[in-house]
């Protein structure tokens, strides 16, 4: 079980690098548990289709927000197509003028717990990515931050769009590296 689950963890971190092959390996690999994930909570089959096809968009745009610590990896899919699948089911449901309604909602927002946690993990990250050489830092940040394609990070960089993809294959695995010390 943990040899599946770091063979699926590393074609998640291959994924966020837009490895086309990872991202067919993982949906092979996946696609079954996610869809019974979206089918238990949509209860509609040709909805849930849809929506796994849009949970698998979503882990193609946010494959590097994966954090390789606290989760398993099909821990984190899973909550990608849960979430997704109750974003639907709230999608579905009309407005209610009853402000009785109003009280049983709960606070999006993080606990104190949560925040705390997150403020640390980011804090770790940006410790991190000091590590790196400048302009590869600025690169990460550029990519999976701001949304940049390589090819506008290459030209911004001055370098060929193979370096810029080395470039952020060995960051991420620096960055994996350090974040798991």
């Amino acid at each position: 079980m943990q040899s599946q689950s770091s063979d699926i963890a590393d074609l998640i971190a291959r994924t966020a690098l837009r490895d086309r092959a990872a991202f067919q390996a993982l949906y092979r690999a996946t696609s079954a548990k996610l869809f019974g994930v979206t089918l238990r909570i949509l209860r509609d089959r040709s909805e849930a289709e849809e929506a796994l096809q849009e949970v698998y968009v979503k882990i193609w745009q946010r494959a590097d927000r994966y954090a390789v610590g606290g989760y398993s990896p099909i821990s984190w899919l899973v909550a990608v197509a849960r979430n997704h699948s109750l974003d639907i089911l709230r999608a579905r449901k009309p407005a209610s003028d009853d402000i009785e309604t109003a009280f049983e909602l709960a606070d999006d927002a993080p606990d104190p717990e949560a925040a705390a946690l997150a403020a640390g993990e980011r804090a770790q990250i940006d410790a991190c990515l000091a590590e790196l050489e400048t302009d590869r830092a600025d690169a990460v940040r550029g990519a999976y931050l701001d949304g940049y394609s390589y090819e506008e990070l290459a030209k911004r960089h001055g370098v060929p769009l193979n370096t810029m993809r080395t470039w952020l294959r060995r960051s991420l695995i620096k960055l994996k590296e350090c974040l798991t010390r």
